[in-house]
């Protein structure tokens, strides 16, 4: 993955073979734990939504997501951007805990967790917006991050976990909705970007 600064992501994996990452309700904390203080202080999280085999998070870079660090790769320094290592840090670290716990080993996520960075691919469509052959998906007067921003929440409810999202207690929604006081998203921002009230 490749991150810009001040740019709206799509990031999500989900386990190895659709196979549960989270078993019991202490797991989702710790994960989120995790995510605080790993991933929070180089993004805004504008949303995010933990499921039982996957996770979304929607957040905009800030300028130490984007800034190169030597890693060590098979004995060779290679450069690595930090929100990729922090990411790495926390999945890798999330992976060996639940193995421990679930006396489990191997792979629990997938190999590669995904950013979509709101430039249009084969798989998203929208409407063009110039005569170029890419447009910008999160680009003025285009509503695909709030799009975004409702499928995360709308996952609980559309998985038959909930019959409404804001019943789901591992996703920003609740926090949205004034049911809870949390802050791991900047609501404020969000709400800015995103042009909802």
């Amino acid at each position: 993955m490749h991150f810009e600064p001040n740019v709206i992501y799509h990031v999500f994996n989900q386990g190895n073979n659709r196979q549960p990452i989270f078993f019991n309700h202490e797991n989702y904390l710790f994960f989120l734990r995790k995510t605080r203080k790993l991933i929070s202080p180089h993004v805004h999280f504008l949303a995010y939504c933990l499921m039982p085999n996957h996770f979304h998070w929607l957040i905009m870079t800030q300028e130490s997501a984007c800034e190169w660090m030597p890693f060590a790769s098979n004995g060779k320094a290679q450069p690595r951007q930090r929100l990729n290592h922090q990411i790495n840090i926390l999945l890798r670290s999330y992976a060996c805990a639940i193995n421990n716990q679930e006396n489990r080993s191997g792979s629990l996520f997938r190999q590669h967790t995904k950013a979509k960075n709101g430039w249009r691919d084969e798989n998203c469509e929208v409407p063009k917006q110039s005569n170029t052959t890419k447009g910008f998906i999160f680009g003025e007067g285009n509503d695909y991050a709030l799009q975004c921003f409702r499928y995360i929440h709308e996952n609980p409810s559309k998985a038959g976990l909930t019959p409404c999202a804001t019943d789901w207690q591992f996703s920003s929604a609740r926090d949205y909705a004034g049911l809870r006081n949390g802050n791991l998203c900047n609501q404020e921002l969000a709400k800015k970007l995103l042009d909802f009230k």
